[in-house]
Order: C-alpha cells, then sequence, then structure tokens
C-alpha cells in the first residue's frame, strides 16, 4: 500500500535521520551516544525507507550489501583495538591524535572503534529488516 503522505514525509525525513546518526556517532566518544545508538537510527532510516519505496529500492539507496557492511565494521573495530597490541601496549588501549579537530573533537581509537560498531549495527539491522519486509511480501 502506497501513502504519499508517509512517502513524502519519508524523503524528509531520512537526511534527517542520517545527519542525527552521524551526530550521534561523533558526539559518542566524549558524550553519551556512540556507534550502537548512531546505528540503531541510521537502521531505522533505512528501514523506514523500505517500508515505504521497497527492499530492493532500500538496498539500492544504501549502496552496499548490508552483510558487506557487517564485515567492514568488524574490520575496524578490529583494527581500533590491534593498534595499540602492534605498539607494544594492552590490546583495546587508547590511542589519541595530539591535536583535536574543530568540531569533532579528540580522534583516536575509541572514535575508529565506535565507527566499527556503528558499521555493524547498521550492517545487521538493515539485514534483518530487509529479510522481515521480504518474507512478509512473499
Amino acid at each position: 500500500m502506497y501513502s504519499l503522505i508517509l512517502a513524502t514525509a519519508t524523503r524528509l525525513l531520512i537526511p534527517l535521520m542520517l545527519i542525527f546518526s552521524i551526530f550521534l556517532l561523533i558526539r559518542g566518544h566524549n558524550e553519551p551516544g556512540g556507534g550502537f545508538v548512531g546505528g540503531l537510527v541510521a537502521g531505522a532510516a533505512f528501514t523506514l525507507y523500505a517500508a515505504v519505496y521497497g527492499v530492493s529500492q532500500a538496498q539500492n539507496a544504501l549502496r552496499f550489501d548490508p552483510k558487506r557492511i557487517v564485515a567492514v565494521g568488524l574490520l575496524v573495530a578490529l583494527v581500533s583495538g590491534l593498534l595499540a597490541f602492534f605498539q607494544g601496549l594492552p590490546l583495546m588501549t587508547g590511542l589519541w591524535h595530539p591535536e583535536p579537530i574543530p568540531v569533532i573533537g579528540k580522534v583516536g581509537t575509541p572514535l575508529l572503534f565506535d565507527v566499527g560498531v556503528y558499521l555493524v549495527v547498521i550492517g545487521i539491522t538493515a539485514t534483518i529488516m530487509f529479510t522481515l519486509f521480504e518474507v512478509e511480501g512473499e
């Protein structure tokens, strides 16, 4: 069932939801938020898109296979933990760039780990929701 009002609202909400998810991701390494919550908001955006326009359109909008997004996220999180280990420090020790970056703040391996979690959550949420929508459509 197609709803013009929901489709119009979705076109306005998706960019806002994705921007808000990135805000939560960046804010999360210093304040409440982070990769998990930001990933859920981004996953909800693609779920809304799939509910309105269909799974195939949502997969095109996502541009990458959700399972590959999960794999890349796991790799990013693993690399963030191993960077300290390769420098002779305990695994998952936070390493920080000496100068803060405007708008983002201090950048280090905790932010990199949050990016990995963000990607994993987007990929898992999209995989689950796309599968549920496809089963529902049969």
